[in-house]
């Protein structure tokens, strides 16, 4: 397992795309089970202010910055060489990998039906050799005792290693830690809003922009009615948040 270090409470890892590759196969490979949510700034403040959303995040067997903000707090507490692992491209790199392997993989979330089918075909085209074993778009709201049992089911007759969830945070990593003891597949991967992009039903921000930490005003410029509450809320508390957080460990004698 990775190193990680606490950000407002969210243990992030010190990791890199390779390191979580591996441990990913390692997982896969010793029929263990684990999980991997990939935590965006609005995830962490969640998970400080809602205790169900908390236990679900440390309920994660490995939890990666996906936003440049809380890798730029990791640097800040005393890790140069803390990095992104951005959800979307963890997703599009393993599935490149898992064509060459053959790990199998399912993915559960997405918009709709058809959406979830435009995403299908678009990894099969770009990624030839992927094992998609199944697909189910699950609908936007609690789900019942029968669904969760229905979902186990579904994803255990497929005989998938992998499975890729996104269905938004923090739902996604409530439903793995929800249905964590009860899926076989080693491996259970939150990656939010992969699906939508690498379905084309929204674009990406440019690269330059994640990496100056600039992708929310892209993605808000794009759908504003959805996400402008979450910005004006969270941002602002995680930068206050932060800096108490960074004054403590400053004032700590060394």
């Amino acid at each position: 397992m990775p190193p990680s270090v606490e950000v407002l409470g969210t243990p992030l890892a010190l990791t890199d795309y390779t390191a979580v590759i591996e441990w990913i196969d390692a997982t896969v490979a010793s029929g263990s089970r684990g999980s991997l949510s990939a935590a965006a700034v609005h995830l962490v403040m969640l998970a400080q202010e809602d205790p169900e959303v908390r236990a679900a995040v440390l309920a994660a067997s490995l939890v990666v910055p996906d936003g440049q903000p809380l890798v730029w707090a990791l640097r800040a507490l005393g890790h140069p060489s803390a990095t992104r692992v951005y959800g979307p491209d963890l997703m599009a790199r393993y599935c490149k990998h898992a064509a060459h392997t053959g790990t199998k993989v399912y993915l559960y979330g997405g918009r709709n039906d058809a959406a979830l089918v435009e995403l299908t075909v678009r990894l099969r085209t770009r990624f030839p050799g992927l094992e998609i074993v199944g697909a189910h778009a699950s609908p936007f709201r609690e789900l019942s005792a029968q669904e969760d049992e229905q979902d186990a089911v579904r994803i255990d007759a497929s005989g998938a290693q992998v499975v890729f969830v996104g269905t938004g945070q923090p739902r996604q990593e409530q439903w793995m830690a929800r249905m964590r003891p009860r899926l076989a597949a080693p491996m259970l991967i939150a990656v939010g809003a992969a699906f939508d992009f690498h379905a084309g039903l929204v674009a990406q921000a440019p690269p330059w922009m994640g990496t100056h930490g600039l992708e929310w005003i892209y993605r808000l410029a794009r759908e504003p009615r959805r996400l402008w509450r979450r910005y004006a809320r969270y941002n602002p508390r995680f930068v206050a948040g932060f800096a108490r957080q960074y004054a403590r460990q400053r004032a700590r004698p060394h």
